[in-house]
């Protein structure tokens, strides 16, 4: 149960370069927009779009969501979710505790993950949160584009990294997943809402532009990221080529 007030902040943007107005994308008669706007609608009372683009602002006004417009210069989603935030605490003339940031491009985003970070909150030590779920194949591993998470005892993150880590010394790559529980990272964020203001305005550190992973510039700068886990993964759709995917698998009711 949540016990505080939390914004759910789903940002969108039409320019993508695999995937041009990849929000608008129609899926099963819906706007994938619409999709994950419903998602989270089941687990939080407060859910907006925040966007910089008129075509989405208009699409989501069309099914009874809730919008905001936002800079088109924003360099991330977590700059995006400050922008917003003060504009929708104007709109609801409420506080908010905390902010999820919900990714725009997973139609199927569990209201269960949602519900786990958003319960992080409750506890009046959590900055920040995030998921994990455990590694199981070799290939997610080493793959970069799936990034990896070592994680303290008292559930804090302590470092992101697109590399397979901790390494393994003694054993073969091949070997690493049987031998060690490795973690990848769901990219799904909460932040409480005096924290999301101070990290937007963090220069970026050597870790961040090492990686490319915007999460290090927090560690860098002492904040401390809470860790939940979860078994599930929400299918994205980054390309045409994976909602092609997805229109065959029969997932869409």
């Amino acid at each position: 149960m949540l016990e505080k007030n939390i914004l759910g902040l789903i940002p969108a943007r039409f320019g993508s370069t695999r995937f041009p107005g990849k929000p608008l994308a129609d899926i099963g008669g819906k706007p994938m927009i619409q999709r994950v706007y419903e998602q989270a609608q089941k687990e939080l009372k407060y859910v907006y779009v925040a966007t910089d683009d008129e075509r989405i602002e208009h699409a989501v006004s069309k099914f009874g969501g809730k919008v905001v417009m936002t800079s088109e210069d924003h360099q991330s989603g977590t700059d995006r979710c400050a922008e917003a935030l003060l504009k929708v605490k104007q709109l609801e003339e409420t506080d908010f505790y905390a902010v999820l940031n919900i990714q725009g491009d997973e139609p199927f985003i569990s209201p269960e993950q949602i519900g786990l970070v958003a319960k992080c909150f409750n506890q009046a030590e959590t900055e920040l949160a995030t998921l994990v779920k455990p590694i199981k194949h070799t290939e997610d591993l080493f793959n970069p584009n799936k990034p990896k998470v070592v994680v303290s005892k008292d559930k804090k993150a302590l470092y992101f990294s697109r590399s397979p880590i901790p390494y393994l010394r003694s054993e073969q790559e091949k070997d690493w997943v049987d031998k060690h529980q490795y973690y990848n990272h769901i990219g799904l964020y909460g932040y409480r809402s005096d924290v999301l203001m101070e990290i937007t305005r963090l220069p970026l550190g050597q870790l961040e532009l090492a990686e490319s992973l915007e999460q290090l510039r927090w560690l860098e700068n002492g904040y401390s990221i809470r860790v939940e886990e979860t078994n599930e993964q929400a299918v994205a759709i980054d390309t045409p080529q994976d909602l092609e995917k997805l229109l065959k698998s029969g997932l869409i009711r």
